[in-house]
């Protein structure tokens, strides 16, 4: 390595470098530069951006029209609001039933931690398709749940629950649960014993240092876990394909029917080039709250 001039450090950072530029970076740049074109009849399908003009010149071939088509068509409007309510609520769903199964594995007793962890990522040994699949079993109107209803007499008939948004949240928050539990619990086993035995000494009741001592402390595992999961529930499609239905409009299903249906890929790369903004934006916001509570 010295031979080379390369120290140990530039090593170790140059990898997931170029990692990053290799598997983000350049599909970024690619997805851009088809944004910029427009649909052809041909392959590739897409008009190059690079043109040689009757003076043999080099001319750039470049267009903004897709983006503007993007905010002028109220079908793609509708599918990011859609897709970020989905998301949203998806997620708070996920915070409210992920933080108490943390608080509770994060307070059990050293042997019991590892047994409830295992339990909580034991469904991603099984497949993520398979998992979708068996809550078509639950949900639909002969299935589990409403069989069950049934047999006890709670229920006449049977609920419509699949080809609905509430099959999709149930899907998005089953599958993505432990992307949030398992940063809060890694958040939470760091928590200074000391200051909730400094807020009982000083009278706190268990529900005000609750309040005032693990919930404010949790904060960078909660903000882990809700991008955890709101990343790729924003742009999630097997799930509302499966267990939503025709009017669950989602970008992740528009882009599949640009790409694939429509083949139409200059509008769909600039669908995947908003989506991705529409990501990074919030991260990078919050990114830059982070930093400056740090430095105060």
């Amino acid at each position: 390595m010295g031979k080379l001039g390369l120290s140990g450090r530039t090593l170790v950072i140059a990898i997931p470098m170029l990692w990053l530029g290799v598997f983000f970076l350049a599909p970024f740049f690619v997805l851009g530069r088809i944004s910029l074109a427009e649909a052809l009849i041909a392959r590739p399908p897409y008009t190059p951006l690079f043109e040689r003009g009757p003076d043999g010149s080099l001319q750039i071939i470049a267009s903004l029209e897709n983006y503007r088509f993007l905010m002028t068509d109220a079908l793609y409007r509708n599918a990011y609001l859609s897709s970020i309510r989905v998301a949203f609520v998806s997620t708070i769903f996920a915070l409210l039933i992920g933080y108490p199964i943390a608080y509770y594995i994060a307070r059990a007793p050293e042997p019991k931690r590892s047994i409830l962890l295992l339990m909580v990522i034991l469904p991603f040994w099984t497949s993520f398709l398979l998992r979708v699949y068996a809550w078509m079993g639950f949900l639909r109107s002969n299935g589990v749940i409403n069989n069950t209803l049934m047999s006890l007499g709670l229920i006449d008939s049977p609920i419509q629950m699949m080809q609905t948004d509430f099959a999709v949240y149930i899907g998005i928050v089953y599958t993505y649960l432990p992307f949030m539990i398992l940063p809060l619990y890694a958040n939470l086993t760091k928590l200074d014993g000391a200051l909730l035995e400094a807020a009982s000494d000083l009278g706190a009741s268990p529900t005000v240092t609750f309040f005032t001592v693990t919930l404010p402390l949790s904060l960078p595992g909660i903000v882990a876990g809700s991008m955890l999961v709101f990343i790729p529930a924003i742009g999630e499609y097997v799930i509302p394909a499966l267990l939503g239905g025709p009017n669950t409009l989602m970008i992740g299903r528009v882009l599949w029917d640009e790409f694939f249906s429509s083949r139409d890929w200059p509008v769909a790369s600039a669908v995947a080039i908003v989506m991705l903004v529409l990501v990074v934006a919030p991260i990078m916001w919050l990114q830059s709250v982070q930093n400056r509570r740090e430095e105060r």
